[in-house]
């Protein structure tokens, strides 16, 4: 069937889903969005990701654009119309359509708001993390408020060319002290020589991700050792695993970074288990 999105109150084929010329999401990334996992027809993580798109609107100062209630029934019904049981639902959420100006608009205009869904095989992403995946790295050259999730995505997506250029799945940026931040749509992680789950803290300018945050309690709850805090490019490719981890990608192994292997060049034991239980735990939670 055809796809259809909703746009601005109205359900529309997606073909002819479009915004006005002067959104501000448009002209001055004046925006932010949030993704879910759709696990059998039903939002994963849901409290995790409506908390923070409040803050993310707070943080822009947009004016959110209808009720948590009236938001979710439009993002279950997206979801319905569009038939997805395995997949995600995406949501825009912008300052609105006004003269360009770099100021805010006065007297205020409504928020534009914009949803999709889509459909994922499974069976396509388990192949994909049974195998894992390289990743390469990049200098970090992103703007100083990475926490809030905005659609200022050009760094991010310049990064995911380059590695889609260089035959990797993800690009991991690196500070100017040589630390590991995050993917450019993704937390990345390690497990250390002393068996230590690692990834960078969320006071060092990285999403605050949602998977992130239920992986690391998943984590401690099965008596992982786990520790937030940063490590080098050198420890990464000195560790026993590396994965990242994302609404749509869950759990990634890395079997490489930069060319050089992870551990034996295979998915490791807890990144494959991590996997595991975040899978069960979010398809048992999903709202």
């Amino acid at each position: 069937m055809s796809r259809v999105a909703y746009v601005n109150g109205r359900f529309v084929p997606h073909g002819q889903a479009v915004v006005h010329v002067e959104d501000r999401g448009y002209q001055f990334a004046d925006g932010v969005y949030e993704v879910w996992a759709v696990f059998d027809g039903r939002l994963a993580d849901y409290q995790g990701h409506m908390d923070r798109l409040d803050r993310s609107l707070d943080e822009l100062r947009i004016e959110r654009p209808m009720s948590r209630g009236a938001l979710t029934s439009v993002l279950r019904e997206t979801i319905r119309r569009n038939r997805v049981r395995e997949g995600i639902v995406y949501l825009q959420v912008t300052r609105g359509t006004a003269r360009r100006d770099h100021a805010f608009p006065n007297p205020e205009v409504a928020p534009s708001v914009v949803v999709t869904a889509r459909s994922m095989d499974p069976a396509v992403a388990e192949a994909k993390a049974a195998k894992g995946v390289a990743v390469i790295t990049t200098p970090e050259n992103r703007w100083g408020r990475c926490d809030i999730k905005t659609v200022g995505l050009l760094p991010n997506a310049l990064a995911k060319q380059k590695a889609r250029e260089a035959g990797a799945a993800e690009a991991w940026f690196v500070d100017e002290l040589g630390f590991v931040t995050e993917g450019a749509s993704t937390n990345a992680w390690i497990v250390d020589a002393e068996g230590v789950l690692r990834t960078r803290d969320t006071q060092a300018n990285i999403l605050r991700g949602i998977t992130r945050h239920g992986l690391l309690a998943l984590a401690r709850e099965a008596g992982m050792k786990v520790a937030e805090g940063p490590f080098t490019v050198d420890q990464a490719k000195a560790a026993k695993e590396a994965f990242f981890s994302a609404a749509s990608a869950f759990v990634m192994p890395v079997v490489s970074i930069d060319g050089a292997k992870i551990g034996d060049g295979r998915p490791g034991p807890i990144a494959t288990r991590l996997r595991e239980l975040y899978l069960e735990n979010a398809r048992n939670t999903a709202a």
